[in-house]
This record gives structure tokens, C-alpha cells and sequence, in this order.
């Protein structure tokens, strides 16, 4: 892939391929190599197509945007059965081929865990991780996993409790409704999920582009849709208590992907994170509206000073 299949406003980036252990990764990168460096997880089901306003946010804050595909996206190798805790050889081998030594990390939604997961167990590499509207575990204590998720979230963490089976059934199901998508189209597929105020951030460029990345993430295979959400609902393979890097969590009370109480969860798991937890805020209008703000403090908590 070309930087030229890649969003007009984002042809500042260059992709690359990585090779782990014989499996090919595909990554991007933008912004100048002197930049402090974030490694930037994307959501489920998504790829690593950037979002123009992210790229903007980014360059105002001044930091390098690193970016993959996981696993059974686009042209990154399948890893079936793989935890959260596997993505850490992923980024592991990114920052190697970018001859990167230290770097702070965000994941947006299903991307939350993956974050979460560099910082527990790539502390020698990564600073800080934020996780933004992300997924909490299946087996917290408390948790009801999937209280306020809109239906056909509750459907799909259904069949994926019940096994790959069912969960393959019920992604492929869903798979040709997507195969055409464009941001009223996007609107329409996730009914059930959006909030008003995540209606009204799915317009002009930023609706254009969530399309664009999901459909390209899903282009003829649900297989990285399907092992992320297996691996969330499974043991994520590391200790949410023991991450010993500063962790920053953002949730959004209209929230009905990945509702508020994930947020809260995560709070209580790690209670010396730096939470935000907003009630006016939904899954997307939470990226839109703040991510700049998510980045500015990753940054400062990701700093040698702060970390001593």
C-alpha cells in the first residue's frame, strides 16, 4: 500500500511493513523523526487509515504519530487466538524497525486494552498510556459488561462469551452491511450505538473517514474484528494494578459502545490513573472534541520528569 490509497488530507504519512516472527505488520508513521513519539492503537472493528483531525491534533502538540494494523487487519498477518498482552511483540518490533527506544501510547476503544498492555509490559520502552473510551475486562468484579451497550454491541459480546463459532457466525452476518459504507450509511449500521451527540460528530470529514476505516479494516474478513473481540472477553494476559507507568483514562457518560461504567472500572483497577470521566461526552465525540487534550497530557506524563 501506497501513501496514495490513504486519505488525501493524510498523504503525510509513509507506511512500512514489519516483520514478527515471520508474520508481516503493516504500520505508518508522520511527523518529523526529532518528535517525542506516540504509538497510536486504533479501535475495533478499524485499521490504521488516520483520521485527518487526529493528524491535526497531533501536529499541534508536536509529537510523531506511529500507527499499525493489528493482527487479521488489511495486510497485517493473522495471530489466531491472540490476548491483548500479545500486541506488545507488535509494537516492540514497530519501534525497532523506527529505531525509536522510548515512546508514550493511546488506544481509542478496542485499542484501550492494547495501550494498556504496552505500558504493563513494555515499561522499559513505554512512558505512559492512555486509554480513551476503552474497553474494560470481561471478569471485573462488579462489572456488568455489558449494561448500556446499544443492541447490537450486546449481540456481538454475546457470541463472543459463547466462542469463535458463534461470534464468526454473527460477524459474517453483519459483514455485508458494511461492505459499502460512507457516513450516512455509518449512521444507519450503528443505530443502536450512537448517542445524539455521536450523531452529530459522524458528519463532514470525520464521518467520511470513520467510514473509510472501517470499511477498509473489514475488506473480505471479519478475522481482526473476531480476535479482538475474543481476546477482550478472555484473560487480557497482564495485570491492570501493577502497570507501573502513569495511565491517563478518558470516558464518555453518553457513551453506548463502550459505556461509562468501563471507564469507572478501569478507575478502580488502577487508582492512581489521571481520570476524566465526562458525562456529556459519547464514543466518538469524546476523540473529536478532546484527544488533543488526551495527547498534551500523555506527553506530560510520559516526560522523564515527571516519572523521576
Amino acid at each position: 500500500m501506497t501513501s496514495t490509497d490513504l486519505p488525501s488530507a493524510a498523504t503525510t504519512w509513509r507506511t512500512f511493513a514489519v516483520d514478527v516472527g515471520g508474520r508481516p505488520l503493516e504500520a505508518a508513521v508522520a511527523g518529523a523523526d526529532d518528535l517525542p513519539v506516540v504509538v497510536l492503537h486504533h479501535g475495533t472493528p478499524q485499521s490504521f487509515l488516520p483520521m485527518t483531525s487526529v493528524i491535526a491534533m497531533a501536529q499541534r502538540v508536536g509529537v510523531r504519530l506511529v500507527t499499525f494494523s493489528r493482527p487479521g487487519y488489511r495486510s497485517s498477518g493473522r495471530l489466531p487466538g491472540r490476548t491483548v498482552a500479545d500486541v506488545v511483540a507488535d509494537v516492540a518490533a514497530v519501534l525497532d524497525h523506527l529505531g525509536v527506544e522510548q515512546a508514550v501510547t493511546a488506544g481509542v476503544s478496542g485499542g484501550g486494552p492494547h495501550a494498556l498492555a504496552c505500558a504493563a509490559l513494555l515499561p522499559d520502552r513505554v512512558r505512559a498510556a492512555a486509554s480513551v473510551c476503552g474497553v474494560a475486562p470481561h471478569d471485573v468484579p462488579g462489572l456488568d459488561f455489558l449494561a448500556g451497550m446499544g443492541a447490537d454491541n450486546i449481540a456481538e459480546f454475546g457470541a463472543a462469551v459463547e466462542g469463535e463459532g458463534p461470534l464468526r457466525a454473527f460477524l459474517e452476518a453483519e459483514l455485508p452491511a458494511l461492505a459499502d459504507l460512507d457516513a450516512t450509511t455509518l449512521v444507519a449500521a450503528w443505530d443502536t450505538l450512537l448517542p445524539a451527540v455521536d450523531r452529530a460528530s459522524l458528519t463532514g470529514e470525520v464521518g467520511t473517514e470513520t467510514a473509510a476505516a472501517t470499511h477498509d479494516a473489514l475488506d473480505g474478513s471479519v478475522d481482526g474484528w473476531l480476535d479482538d473481540d475474543l481476546a477482550f472477553v478472555r484473560p487480557w494476559g497482564f495485570d491492570l494494578a501493577s502497570i507501573p507507568v502513569p495511565v491517563s483514562i478518558w470516558q464518555g457518560g453518553q457513551d453506548q459502545m463502550v459505556p461509562f461504567a468501563h471507564g469507572r472500572a478501569l478507575s478502580d483497577l488502577m487508582p492512581g490513573a489521571h481520570t476524566h470521566l465526562l458525562p456529556d461526552e459519547g464514543h466518538l465525540s469524546i476523540v473529536v472534541g478532546s484527544f488533543e487534550a488526551v495527547l498534551r497530557e500523555l506527553v506530560g506524563i510520559g516526560s522523564p520528569a515527571v516519572r523521576g
